[in-house]
């Protein structure tokens, strides 16, 4: 699948997940989560610039911590981060 759709579809489930978090619907969340690790395993790494694929590396750690709203916080940050990557693959069809 083009990477550019991967990292869309990633940025939507991980956008999902923060909104569990905050709404304090962990089952829905860790649910969401589980899929979004599934799509960051679609990712093509060798299309990809450096910085998506450590971010990428970084994902599964997020959900570690105790706090359920800084797990929100910083799951909606890697979401619009991904979103970012992804609308610029498009926009100029770089490598990212």
């Amino acid at each position: 699948m083009n990477n550019q759709v991967v990292l869309s579809s990633l940025a939507m489930d991980l956008r999902r997940v923060a909104m569990g978090y905050h709404r304090g619907s962990k089952k829905i969340a860790e649910r969401f989560f589980e899929e979004a690790l599934k799509r960051k395993d679609e990712v093509d790494r060798g299309k990809v610039k450096l910085y998506v694929s450590k971010l990428l590396d970084q994902l599964p750690d997020v959900t570690k911590q105790a706090d359920g709203q800084r797990i929100a916080e910083d799951i909606l940050m890697y979401s619009t981060l991904f979103q970012n990557a992804a609308m610029k693959m498009g926009e100029k069809g770089l490598k990212l």
